[in-house]
């Protein structure tokens, strides 16, 4: 029984190091660009948790793969599962854009928490303070004083306008 168990186990226990480096690498990655771009930790946190998520999804389907778990008895579970998902997944396609967006605005945008902006729609156009950066939501402090939750993925489609401070000398 142990040898022939003898390859799963080794297997598994590599595939679990493996995983777990690749997640502590991917750490390293989003703690050393949060540090050069100056953004703040509920940022990386966001990436972290993202990234943590899809380690965990990588590493059950390898160890699912390795152990041969038989698909065949659980088919019809998998597929009332499936069938769930894809019709929230559908109805509810801008939460998955969401999130997939605000790890671009991560990696990728010039603006940080404490940033001024502007978000320039023809009609609605957006101006303040940038407080909190979310999964879902850019949160905009208005001189009016009102937090405006614009969504990531309508945000990325959009112009936006960074206003730098120019500091003068006396």
């Amino acid at each position: 029984m142990f040898e022939t168990r003898f390859f799963e186990i080794i297997a598994s226990i590599v595939t679990i190091v493996l995983v777990l480096g690749l997640r502590a690498f991917l750490r390293e990655i989003i703690r050393k660009h949060t540090h050069t771009k100056g953004l703040e930790i509920g940022q990386r946190k966001y990436a972290n948790k993202f990234f943590n998520f899809i380690s965990v999804v990588i590493l059950f389907v390898v160890l699912g793969i390795i152990w041969e778990v038989s698909f065949k008895g659980l088919s019809f579970y998998f597929a009332s599962i499936f069938t769930i998902v894809g019709v929230a997944l559908f109805a509810n396609w801008s939460i998955l854009s969401n999130i997939t967006t605000s790890i671009i605005l991560f990696f990728n945008y010039s603006f940080k928490i404490g940033s001024e902006i502007q978000i320039m729609d023809k009609d609605d156009s957006v101006q303040g303070t940038i407080i909190d950066i979310t999964f879902f939501s850019i949160q905009i402090l208005t001189k009016e004083g009102d937090i405006i939750s614009y969504p990531n993925n309508i945000a990325i489609q959009k112009p936006i306008k960074l206003f730098k401070k120019i500091e003068f000398e006396d």
